[in-house]
Formats: C-alpha cells, structure tokens, sequence
C-alpha cells in the first residue's frame, strides 16, 4: 500500500509511518497517516516527555496514571503512548507536528501549577480533584495501600509522625499526612481553584 504526498502525489511505503510517524517529501509537504488510537474506559492515563517532569508528579498527586521516563527517542515515546493508550503530554512542538497520533498534546506553560491548570482544564478532566488525591506514589506511580504504623515502623523518622499512613509496594515509599502533605494541597488550592472545578 502507498501513501501519495497531498502536495506533489509521489507516493511513499505505508510501512514509513508506523504509530504515527511523518516525514517530509522533498516538495516540502508533511506526508503521513494520523493515527487515532483507541483510548481505555475510565480514567484517562498519561505519558509525560522528560521535559514535564514536576507535572507527571502533579498529576499523580490528583491521583492520576502517569508515566514519566528518563529522556527517550521520541519514537519510543509516542509507541508506548500508542500501545500503552496514553495521552502524550509534551512541551515539544516538532514532536506533535511529526507525529500524527491523537491524544498528543502540547503544554504551553511553563510554571507547573499553570502547567496542571492548563492540562486539567483543556482536557476537561474530573471536577472533584480531591477525590482520589494522593492515591499514587508521586515517584514511581503505583497506587498505595494503606499500612499500619507497626508494619512501617522502621521507614519512619524519629519521633514518628501520626498516621493515617500509605505504602507503596512498588518502591516501599511511605506517605503520611504531614506538613509537606498540608504544602502540595495548598499548592493545588492555588493552581485549580478552591472549588476544584477550574
């Protein structure tokens, strides 16, 4: 199967634009096939590029799935956004512009609480953040189970905190209601509003 250029009609191999991938003919047009991949039910889930990685942890705090790697090839980031049904999240305009997938979306600002109001708002994501607020390790982003404070004992400072406290069975990371905790709400107080719904 071959794809003709939309300006010029010279065709290329279909197999060129694998997940998404474009190149540019030599009469300069963008040649490629977008890609429209098949989002999961519920939650929406996320991939964010190296250059948002203090959102990908923002976003986690609101209790949302969202990978976030080392730097990689854009190409083994938009297949495992395509394979893995995630919304690509980047401040990389080339990347969006040479890969037509949908769900790639480019984060204008560059504070990240306008970074957080931003995505939340544009992608019109649930208007009661509170719900499942830090409900992922802000790290490695497993969802937490609850722990007792005899089963963490020997992960916590001294004199220890008061509970409730989380564990991550992903990376053994404790959480706890502290003073840290009280800051990050605060924080989200700021980006998307008392009411939660901005």
């Amino acid at each position: 199967m071959a794809i003709p250029c939309p300006s010029c009609g010279r065709e290329y191999d279909v197999t060129l634009f694998e997940y998404g991938r474009t190149i540019r003919c030599s009469c300069g047009a963008r040649v490629g096939l977008a890609l429209r991949s098949r989002p999961l039910a519920g939650e929406p889930r996320f991939i964010a590029d190296a250059m948002l990685g203090r959102l990908a942890r923002w976003l986690r705090a609101l209790g949302y799935d969202v990978a976030a790697d080392p730097p990689v090839a854009d190409a083994d980031l938009v297949r495992r956004a395509v394979l893995e049904h995630r919304v690509l999240l980047t401040r990389d305009r080339k990347l969006c512009r040479d890969w037509w997938i949908s769900g790639c979306v480019v984060v204008e600002a560059r504070r990240p609480a306008r970074q957080l109001n931003e995505v939340v708002t544009r992608l019109e994501l649930r208007r009661e953040w509170r719900r499942h607020l830090f409900s992922r390790c802000l790290v490695c982003n497993t969802r937490l189970e609850p722990a007792s404070g005899e089963d963490i004992a020997t992960r916590l400072p001294t004199p220890p905190p008061i509970g409730p406290f989380s564990r991550c069975p992903g990376c053994g990371r404790v959480y706890w209601e502290g003073q840290h905790t009280r800051r990050m709400r605060r924080f989200l107080e700021r980006a998307l509003g008392s009411g939660g719904d901005r």
